[in-house]
């Protein structure tokens, strides 16, 4: 901005005024982005009349204050020390938030409405205002202080007049580009988040996205999913945040929460601070300041509810963030039906060939070779001796170990083809959560030592071998009501070395017929 007092100072009548007021309304329309434009308008007012500071104010058409404030003629020292921005409820600029009319008083200190300057604040004894209305619509007030020659008239009153209607329809251009680009940016995600949910992600990974692109889109500082519990409460089972969300996932509301019941109700809840709304009740809330909790739902059928919470003190969100939000949430949770169907149409197509796979095994693989083992024993037990009886018996054994190693590959195919965990403990307790259902309950498994650290391949996929065999063994014997398993990764072996070993214990009756309880063991250097 060139110097306010310049060509402003020196055009006293209203023929010398009008090439540069012409110029500003000019001006004032040529940038599309919202704040570009609005500080440019500030700037062109407080050199067009002649003024020291200037000040453009603008309002939440739903709660009535000033939410944001752009200013011409301060530094950022000088902002500093004035402090938060003025609510506009009451002294002159709440007059003119109140009551949106031109306003011109040259002297404040006579006026009884002024008030509420706050400590910092640079003296002023002049004020101009005008309202500024994008239709019919009041967008913001235009505030001028500080005349460098003279006083204020009605002729700096008349031309601020002019620039203010000019500038509403530059303002409406902007906003309107700007909700443009917005509904662009929003659809676009939305999109983005129906073809990464439909590529075959895992139930976990698609909330994860959902709360990572919503984040991101509404420029929150944290996207969060969350679901019901048994309880009746609801839980963060998936989230995004600037900084590490690991302390957020887990986090609960507890049933009879003031906020729960219009969650569950699949409605929208609208929160201007979390950290002092007494309807949140998290122990995470006192992070976070405006925040927006839109139900997932389609078809009738609530998902969960995705919150986007902005940081303390952040902006509040407006209406237009609220629909796009909104309608991006009707849209990913549509994407997660879709993609849960689809997940499950795979799981079936996958679950029917493994149990025709197990059938074939059973029904002809494993009945020749148990057929074969039974005529090799009888023609051992005919020849009676010799070299061929010796040869015969290990082709018997053979066979016997080749039934055993069959029985538990269908053993592994009749487990569910859940997603493979990461960790080797994820793996071990995958193996003996799918054992659960054939054996009608579900082993206890104990871990002795950090395994996941300890164990790497390939002693860790044997080990899960010789455990898939260990519960396949289990689940033949008779009258089986209890397994144990451990896995122990600090185990010393019988030469001194330091390895793993793991450890099933059954129940069931033992096959040579004395008692109860079998145990396999089974160990190997790490």
């Amino acid at each position: 901005m060139g110097d306010p007092g310049g060509a402003a100072g020196t055009a006293s009548g209203p023929e010398a005024r009008l090439p540069l007021l012409l110029e500003a309304v000019l001006s004032v329309g040529t940038d599309l982005e919202l704040p570009a434009t609005l500080q440019h308008l500030v700037d062109t007012a407080t050199e067009l009349a002649g003024a020291r500071y200037g000040a453009l104010g603008v309002i939440d058409p739903e709660r009535g204050i000033l939410t944001e404030l752009f200013t011409s003629g301060l530094s950022q020292e000088e902002r500093d020390r004035i402090g938060p921005l003025p609510s506009g409820e009451s002294g002159l600029v709440g007059l003119l938030v109140q009551d949106p009319q031109p306003l011109l008083i040259n002297d404040l200190s006579a006026d009884p409405r002024s008030s509420g300057v706050p400590e910092g604040h640079p003296v002023m004894r002049s004020l101009i205002g005008v309202p500024i209305r994008v239709q019919s619509e009041v967008f913001g007030n235009l505030y001028l202080s500080e005349k460098r020659e003279g006083a204020f008239t009605e002729e700096d009153l008349a031309v601020l007049r002019v620039l203010g209607s000019q500038a509403g329809i530059a303002i409406g251009n902007a906003r309107l580009y700007e909700t443009a680009r917005q509904r662009e940016r929003w659809i676009a995600g939305a999109a983005a988040v129906t073809t990464a949910l439909l590529t075959g992600k895992s139930p976990q990974d698609a909330l994860a996205t959902v709360a990572e692109q919503a984040r991101i889109l509404a420029g929150a500082s944290a996207g969060v999913v969350l679901q019901p519990t048994d309880e009746g409460g609801m839980e963060i089972v998936a989230a995004s945040a600037v900084d590490d969300p690991g302390d957020i996932v887990g986090t609960t509301i507890a049933p009879g929460s003031p906020v729960l019941e219009q969650l569950l109700g699949g409605e929208p809840v609208f929160i201007e601070d979390s950290a002092t709304d007494p309807r949140m009740t998290t122990p995470v809330r006192t992070r976070f300041g405006p925040s927006m909790m839109l139900p997932l739902q389609s078809g009738g059928r609530l998902i969960g509810t995705l919150a986007l919470p902005r940081r303390r003190q952040g902006d509040p969100y407006t209406v237009e963030e609220r629909l796009l939000a909104s309608q991006f949430a009707s849209q990913a949770a549509l994407a997660l039906v879709l993609a849960d169907a689809q997940h499950n149409r795979e799981r079936l197509a996958v679950f029917e060939d493994r149990d025709r796979i197990a059938r074939d095994l059973h029904d002809l693989v494993v009945q020749r070779l148990f057929a074969t083992e039974m005529m090799l024993e009888s023609t051992r037990r005919r020849a009676a001796g010799g070299e061929s009886d010796e040869l015969l018996g290990r082709a018997v054994d053979e066979l016997d170990s080749t039934i055993q190693e069959v029985r538990t590959a269908i053993f592994a195919l009749q487990q569910p083809p859940a997603d493979a965990p990461a960790s080797f403990r994820g793996r071990v307790l995958r193996e003996t959560g799918g054992a659960a259902a054939l054996l009608g309950f579900r082993p206890s498994v104990r871990f002795r030592g950090p395994v996941d650290a300890l164990l790497r391949e390939p002693v860790d996929q044997r080990l899960l071998a010789a455990l898939r065999g260990a519960l396949a063994a289990a689940h033949r014997r008779p009258d089986v009501t209890s397994v144990e398993v451990e896995v122990d990764a600090t185990a010393r072996l019988t030469d001194g070395t330091a390895g793993v070993r793991l450890t099933v214990t059954d129940d069931g009756l033992r096959e040579d017929g004395a008692g109860r309880g079998t145990t396999f063991g089974w160990e190997a250097p790490r």
